[in-house]
């Protein structure tokens, strides 16, 4: 954990020196929204309608971070340094998966309030809670599933394209889940509470893909 926290304190420091990621996270969401404002042209957005925007705004920012996230050690021979240090493979998933959790809860606090201003969706005061932690589980696949690919095309010449051909289709199940757990919280009539069972999917899919993760980041670095 100690080789964890160092690679994720590096990334931080670095992004927090060059501004390359977060600011373009935040901008194509804040753009993403004022399309869906003036494209759908409604005073108020709510229920699942409110939820597919909110989830494809937060999606499409993400891929931008997956796509930057091992940048840095490709060009700069990063991963040949570490892996000629002794010390456990699986330390960069932690830091990296870190990092892009952190980037997607910066955003979230940025991009969230954008949506309320725009969209007006009734009831986000009241439901901010529930809305906080199936967003909360949200991102821990997303970072999960997001260092993973972003691993593999990191290797790839055509990184930007690869990212999101392996990514969408694994977030597939994290993007139903999330837009289905937010959307009663988006209601007239919302209870504040999201749905159980999409809670426990987006749970059990960040668990099982945090199990495949851990066991097949070596031969990604390695390869």
């Amino acid at each position: 954990m100690r080789t964890a926290a160092a690679i994720l304190r590096k990334d931080l420091l670095l992004e927090l020196r060059t501004l390359e990621t977060l600011p373009a996270m935040t901008l194509l969401a804040v753009v993403t929204l004022v399309i869906f404002h003036f494209g759908l042209n409604l005073d108020v957005l709510s229920g699942q309608l409110a939820a597919g925007v909110l989830t494809v705004t937060l999606l499409f920012s993400a891929m931008l971070a997956i796509n930057r996230l091992f940048v840095a050690e490709r060009e700069q021979g990063g991963f040949d340094a570490f892996l000629l240090a002794p010390v456990d493979r699986t330390a960069m998933l932690f830091a990296k998966a870190g990092a892009l959790f952190l980037f997607m809860a910066v955003l979230e606090l940025i991009a969230v309030p954008a949506f309320a201003l725009l969209l007006s969706p009734p009831r986000l005061g009241h439901s901010l809670p529930g809305l906080v932690l199936v967003l909360f589980l949200a991102d821990i696949g997303f970072a999960v599933i997001g260092t993973f690919v972003s691993a593999i095309a990191v290797h790839t010449r055509a990184r930007d394209l690869i990212g999101p051909i392996i990514g969408l289709p694994l977030l597939l199940p994290a993007l139903i889940a999330t837009a289905r757990g937010i959307g009663p919280l988006l209601t007239r009539h919302a209870s504040g509470s999201p749905p159980g069972r999409w809670l426990a999917v987006l749970a059990l899919y960040d668990l099982v893909n945090a199990l495949l993760a851990i066991g097949l980041f070596d031969f990604l670095l390695e390869e």
